[in-house]
């Protein structure tokens, strides 16, 4: 593919007429534009709509495995400096295994470590972000240095070195999310450098049009001469393993037959000892061969020996492929990303728990909370008399999903929440339902949800501007509780932007004047989202947020 790239123009600072030095394994899309001294190292994608310009500042340095994504400018300014890791001086630097997604700004002197992560329109200039670094969405970076592994939330402005120094550090879910995303991009480029390629892409087109006549199922195996190939395995699942392997991590493989994927009770295949891609494909390929009709399933395992990375590369219909984005451990919601790390590839365990519901729990355990959960027919809903399931001893996101499948399966026809629980406090701080008689299963209805970090948006029904049990329940608690109350609004147009409007607190010395107000506020604003909001007056933050009309 034609990559739009030329030298630096000649200009009263700069006559070089340097040239951008691109490593042959890179892919630069077409309709990116790269300019003047830019260094960019191996297994490097650059997205549709980049502009990196080395014209005014230069040199410009992206390491490998690192993806730049669409809509990102690189720029710099005539003067000023950082040092790289190399030593040397750089108007940018960009460290290996870094993710600079879309409309990120990176402009000089700036330097982004390795394995750090920018987000959505953020913008680092004149600063040092270090290596880890999570920098998430419509943040500014600028006249600072972020120590390494720390976590900048969105919308952050931070311009002065005291802020830089007290924020948080980044969580183990964080850094699994960002390897995450260098794996997802790592095949992308496999698979455009793959379009590019006639000996590549020709048998993949005769394969589709001979699976038009067939049953459908369809294998794409993205395979590369010049790559590791395999017959059974595609190239993202290659990529996957070397992507593991470069970063440290060992490999594990698992596999399960139909029954048993529902309660997802995995078994392990042979350990696999592999120092070599050529040895893990071979092991895989063993593994896939051994448990045909089975699914199967790739992980990374990291010196804590916590999970990454969980793909499902063979299923019981015979197909195998791994899919382009690995496995989506990442949901994207309102603009913003979410975590998620089951194991059975269809982004919320087997299709019953949605991706709120997983944030929910990444949160909990990400905040050290325990996780219980509890089931009551519909006669006993009625008095709150709530039955614990099998209490929850799992600390992974796997496993507790796995237990709340279990649960839900166990009690169909019936109510079921999920609780979290502060077990120093002894008090719970959340409670969910997850699933109700009618077979809906349903994570955004929640009965109480209590102070909880970054409290997860729940949502609940109110038809003709009279309140569903669980508002009414939310309600209460948050009266008993203490909490102020609030109501916000926002029309279809602006939901999509989160422009929400406040409609003021309400003033109430009763549940029963609360609901009245509550309703009035449904009947002001038919045919708007409107959402209940819960205020901790001591801490000055929110403890719930509850949509409780849709148009």
């Amino acid at each position: 593919m034609a990559v739009s790239s030329t030298v630096a123009p000649p200009t009263p600072w700069s006559r070089s007429l340097a040239e951008p030095k691109i490593h042959e394994t890179t892919f630069v899309h077409s309709f990116s534009n790269v300019i003047g001294d830019v260094r960019i190292g191996a297994n490097v994608i650059v997205a549709p709509g980049t502009s990196i310009r080395a014209d005014e500042g230069t040199p410009f340095f992206i390491g490998e495995n690192t993806n730049i994504q669409d809509g990102v400018v690189i720029h710099g300014l005539e003067q000023g400096r950082v040092i790289g890791d190399d030593q040397e001086q750089y108007s940018v630097w960009i460290g290996k295994n870094a993710s600079i997604t879309h409309m990120a700004l990176i402009h000089g002197p700036a330097y982004v470590g390795e394995n750090s992560f920018i987000g959505f329109r953020s913008t680092v200039f004149n600063a040092r972000v270090g290596a880890g670094c999570i920098v998430m969405m419509h943040a500014l970076i600028q006249d600072v240095e972020i120590p390494p592994g720390k976590y900048v939330p969105s919308g952050a402005i931070i311009t002065n070195q005291q802020q830089a120094d007290r924020l948080p550090d980044v969580q183990a879910q964080d850094q699994e999310f960002t390897h995450h995303v260098v794996g997802i991009n790592q095949a992308l480029r496999a698979g455009y450098l793959c379009v590019a390629d006639s000996k590549c892409i020709t048998p993949i087109r005769n394969e589709l049009k001979k699976s038009s006549t067939s049953n459908g199922i369809t294998v794409l195996e993205l395979e590369r001469s010049s790559e590791v190939a395999s017959k059974s395995l595609g190239a993202e699942t290659i990529e996957q393993v070397r992507y593991l392997l470069e970063q440290g991590y060992k490999i594990g493989t698992e596999h399960v037959d139909e029954r048993r994927f529902r309660t997802g009770s995995w078994t392990s295949c042979k350990p696999l000892d592999a120092r070599s891609i050529g040895e893990a494909i071979t092991a895989l390929e063993s593994c896939v061969r051994d448990h045909s009709g089975e699914y199967v399933r790739l992980f990374g395992i990291d010196k804590n020996r916590r999970r990454v990375l969980e793909t499902i590369i063979q299923r019981p219909d015979g197909t195998v492929s791994a899919p382009t984005n690995f496995k989506a451990p990442a949901a994207q919601s309102n603009g913003s990303y979410r975590a998620n790390n089951n194991g059975n590839g269809s982004g919320a365990g087997n299709g019953q728990i949605s991706s709120e519901t997983v944030e929910q729990i990444r949160q909990l355990l990400a905040g050290g909370y325990k996780i219980g959960t509890e089931h009551v027919d519909e006669r006993r809903f009625r008095t709150g008399s709530w039955q614990s399931c099998e209490p929850i001893k799992a600390s992974s996101t796997n496993d507790v999903i796995a237990a709340l499948e279990d649960c839900i399966n166990n009690h169909q026809g019936e109510y079921v929440r999920l609780i979290g629980i502060d077990s120093k406090a002894k008090r719970r701080v959340l409670e969910t339902i997850i699933q109700r008689p009618n077979g809906q299963v349903n994570p955004s209805t929640s009965s109480s949800q209590k102070s909880f970090t970054s409290a997860p948006t729940a949502t609940a029904q109110a038809t003709n501007t009279r309140l569903s049990g669980e508002v009414v329940e939310q309600l209460r608690q948050l009266l008993s509780g203490g909490y102020k109350i609030s109501v916000e609004h926002v029309d279809q147009r602006r939901f999509r932007t989160g422009s929400w409007t406040s409609s003021g607190p309400i003033q109430a010395n009763s549940e029963r004047e609360a609901i009245r107000a509550l309703e009035a506020h449904l009947a002001e604003y038919q045919g708007e989202y409107v959402r209940l909001i819960g205020i901790d007056p001591k801490a000055k933050r929110r403890v719930l947020e509850t949509i409780i009309q849709r148009p």
